[in-house]
């Protein structure tokens, strides 16, 4: 199969035996129908835990994409340590930890740092010896009514909020946007060096 997207049109001029090399696809419905089996093993195995775990909300990398919001891989040390979860614990519960992560803003430690308690708060524990319920077990009322959660784990919500539009004035079309960004970047650059 020629590789995709803006390449070289291929022109091979097969020879040593290629049928031996041509890739096919036959097992394809039977993997896919392996795949959704054994999604319905676990669950079944798992239950009633829910059958993802949950992750922070990131912003997508470089410049072209850090306007959008997305579900990361898991939470900072830093951001637990704040919703006063332990590391090994939070795993225990259904919480994704990336060590490696870093908070970059306040903001998104504090917005996680919500997520976790938001998750918490509606947790069912179960507890591991039935007859010796520990502190933050859920009681047995609330354990009758749980039911195991498909999908995502609170998914990012998409904003629908409408930007209005608003008044041109003559600050605004004095603004040289390129111009101001150029300064900012200049700035940026010789900070320290600049007197």
């Amino acid at each position: 199969m020629p590789s995709k997207r803006n390449q070289m049109v291929p022109n091979e001029h097969f020879h040593k035996d290629w049928q031996r090399y041509v890739k096919t696809w036959f097992n394809q419905p039977a993997r896919k129908e392996r795949r959704r089996k054994a999604r319905m093993a676990k669950a079944s195995k798992i239950s009633p835990r829910p059958m993802e775990s949950l992750r922070p909300v990131v912003r997508c990398p470089t410049n072209r994409y850090n306007v959008k919001s997305r579900i990361g891989r898991g939470f900072t040390l830093e951001e637990l340590k704040a919703a006063g979860l332990a590391k090994k614990y939070a795993q225990t519960i259904g919480i994704s930890v990336d060590h490696r992560r870093r908070n970059k803003s306040v903001e998104s430690l504090q917005y996680n740092v919500q997520r976790l308690k938001e998750y918490q708060s509606k947790l069912i524990l179960f507890p591991i010896k039935a007859n010796k319920p520990r502190k933050g077990d859920s009681t047995p009322e609330e354990i009758k009514k749980a039911t195991q959660f498909v999908g995502t784990v609170s998914p990012v919500a998409k904003s629908g909020k409408r930007v209005k539009a608003m008044e041109v004035t003559d600050d605004l079309k004095k603004f040289k946007a390129f111009h101001s960004i150029r300064q900012a970047r200049a700035v940026a650059r010789l900070w320290g060096i600049r007197a």
